[in-house]
């Protein structure tokens, strides 16, 4: 009996295996499927993304129709998404502009989270009927806002490097950082028995402080060299391999230790922030942002217990009201204190008027040390639910507000922190380091792109910022600020890019006039039709500025040597139509200077000829016409 058992159980196993793999399959399905129709609904009326989500999480999860569980696994899971999103803001904050930013941080930063918390926690406690522990314990993680819902908003609008988004993002990273003494506040708190593996709040700090060393560290002298050793194979799967390695590697160092694994991610972004293998990986990691956190917001939906709003719905419609109304008005005056105007404060809490998510996990602790019965935290979790709810609508009123960024505070430089609309050069060799000279000559912001790890590094021991990328690629030129740009110059050395390759470039970016550098008269050929703005034929230049040099040590008459190179061009381009014309590099053969003259090139030169002497002839009698009879 029991070696029968013994036998059954490999393919017992199997059985159960094959079960979970197909639940997996139908319940993926069933998400993926009812979020893109909500979201193409949503997005359609206007009001994003995220509500979609949320909707569609509340319909198919288990408080809705059921036909699909495990909100709080998925939750979990999708919570990277929320690590990927910081280290992609990470990556564009470099550490000395965080260090400029450290006042808006620990002043703004902290007073809101403080005063908010505060604030909630006295209103909790005089109108529900808690006690101050359960009070401060949902107080307190109610301060918290959605980074998940609001730097998109920033990225997207393009304002997250403007003065109002640096405010934004500074307040989201103080709260971020808050988790810390938040977690530490409820295990001082605690009525549960003590856990084991749960450090002390004061090593917590010590972790935490250890912890972004460490991550400085491996950043400086680990991923910095393994992406240059990635660079030099050129291959792109190394660099998603790479970037997925370093927020897993860093949000799993942060979740040893009971950190935040967001903050985690953000300080490893932080740590490239400077790397010139930014656009890279920001374009390789950026998808997979974008799946885990539409991930998360379904996870959010799922786990909104309907029955506990159909239970008391004034109760909990109007707890999230008012939680939104404190926020607004809380923040609102406490960006006023700090110096700012009414718009730019009334728009910053609109902005942040939400609950965090980061509340639910925070919930669930306080849940767990028995300090607020399972009936609250599910209450709570809807009326953070639901406040994430209104942040679409409000952010729509905010920007009807058309709220105007404060521009009293100076901008940062920095190649990537230039001014967008400019130009973009790919390739920094010989050809693009004169072009961009000739660009900074008239202070024009340039971004310059290259996919040589040797010349990025040469170009570094100048001072000079090139990033890593290929710059054919349209997610990497979008990153790049390419949707901004007005000029898009490929100065590449690379006979092998044709229409095909150029083509989706200039139809992504239609604002932007792209020029570019082809070898010779064989690539331009090759991209006839892309619709490129200009293109120069570098043996072409080159060889005339050398064939007038030469002209110019024979002692030829320079009026000579001008009609000379006029009538070569002429010539060349009559040649260049019929070559692509018949698509054959032989046609056009006579439209050419040739050994011992020939009909058509002096008759090319003979009418220059004529017709500078009557522009002469033109321009005496107009002299003489000017001069009047006494010249005469």
């Amino acid at each position: 009996m029991m070696l029968t058992v013994l036998a059954a159980g490999p393919a017992v196993t199997d059985r159960v295996a094959e079960t979970a793999t197909d639940t997996l399959l139908f319940e993926g399905a069933i998400l993926l499927g009812v979020a893109t129709l909500f979201v193409m609904i949503f997005r359609r009326l206007g009001l994003g993304a995220v509500l979609g989500y949320l909707i569609a999480g509340a319909l198919v999860g288990p408080h809705g129709l059921g036909l699909v569980g495990g909100g709080e696994s998925k939750l979990a899971i999708a919570e990277l998404g929320i690590a990927f999103l910081l280290f992609l803001v990470g990556l564009e904050l470099h550490p000395r502009r965080l260090w400029q930013l450290r006042k808006a941080i620990f002043g703004l930063g902290l007073a809101q989270v403080v005063v908010t918390g505060l604030v909630l926690t006295g209103l909790i406690l005089a109108t529900q009927g808690f006690s101050w522990q359960a009070a401060l314990v949902l107080g307190l993680p109610l301060a918290l806002s959605s980074t998940a819902q609001v730097l998109p908003s920033l990225k997207s609008s393009g304002r997250i490097n403007s003065p109002f988004g640096e405010k934004a993002f500074s307040i989201l990273l103080f709260q971020d950082l808050a988790i810390v003494p938040m977690i530490t506040i409820v295990a001082a708190l605690s009525r549960a028995p003590a856990d084991p593996s749960a450090p002390p709040g004061g090593v917590l700090a010590l972790y935490t402080l250890a912890a972004i060393a460490g991550l400085v560290l491996s950043g400086r002298f680990l991923v910095n060299p393994l992406l240059r050793l990635v660079g030099r194979y050129g291959e792109r799967e190394l660099f998603v391999v790479v970037g997925l390695l370093v927020v897993l590697a860093s949000a799993a160092l942060m979740h040893s230790l009971h950190l935040s694994t967001a903050l985690g991610a953000f300080i490893a972004g932080v740590m490239l922030a400077d790397s010139p293998y930014r656009h890279e990986i920001e374009a390789d990691v950026e998808p997979f942002r974008l799946i885990l956190l539409g991930l998360f917001f379904l996870a959010i939906g799922m786990i909104l217990d309907v029955n506990v709003v159909l239970a008391d719905p004034l109760r909990v419609v109007g707890l999230a009201a008012g939680l939104v109304a404190t926020k607004v008005a809380v923040l609102a005056l406490l960006v006023r204190a700090f110096g700012k105007p009414w718009k730019t404060a009334l728009g910053l809490a609109l902005l942040l008027s939400q609950g965090g998510e980061f509340g639910f996990l925070l919930f669930t602790q306080a849940q767990q040390a028995l300090l607020i019965a399972p009936a609250a935290a599910s209450l709570f979790s809807a009326v953070v639910t639901l406040s994430m709810v209104s942040t679409p609508f409000l952010m729509l009123f905010a920007r009807n507000l058309e709220f105007e960024p404060d521009r009293d505070e100076a901008g940062l430089a920095g190649p990537e922190d230039a001014p967008r609309g400019s130009a973009l050069v790919i390739g920094y060799g010989r050809f693009g380091q004169i072009v961009a000279q000739m660009l900074h000559a008239v202070d024009c912001s340039v971004t310059l792109i290259d996919k040589k790890p040797s010349q990025i590094e040469l170009s570094g021991r100048y001072d000079t910022k090139v990033y890593y990328g290929d710059g054919l690629r349209l997610d990497l030129l979008r990153r790049a600020g390419a949707d901004e740009a007005r000029l898009i110059i490929y100065c590449i050395d690379d006979p092998s890019v044709d229409a095909e390759a150029l083509r989706p470039v200039i139809e992504a970016f239609p604002k932007a006039k792209v020029l570019m550098r082809v070898f010779d008269r064989r690539q331009l050929m090759a991209i006839a039709g892309a619709g490129a703005s200009g293109v120069v034929r570098e043996l072409f230049e080159s060889s005339i500025a050398l064939g007038l040099m030469a002209l110019e040590q024979l002692a030829v008459d320079p009026r000579q040597m001008e009609d000379v190179e006029t009538a070569l061009r002429q010539l060349d381009a009559t040649r260049l139509a019929a070559q692509m014309d018949e698509g054959d590099l032989s046609a056009g053969s006579e439209h050419r200077f040739k050994p011992g003259g020939g009909r058509e090139s002096a008759s090319v030169l003979e009418t220059l000829r004529q017709r500078r002497l009557a522009a002469k002839l033109a321009r005496d009698e107009e002299a003489a016409h000017a001069a009047g009879p006494e010249a005469a």
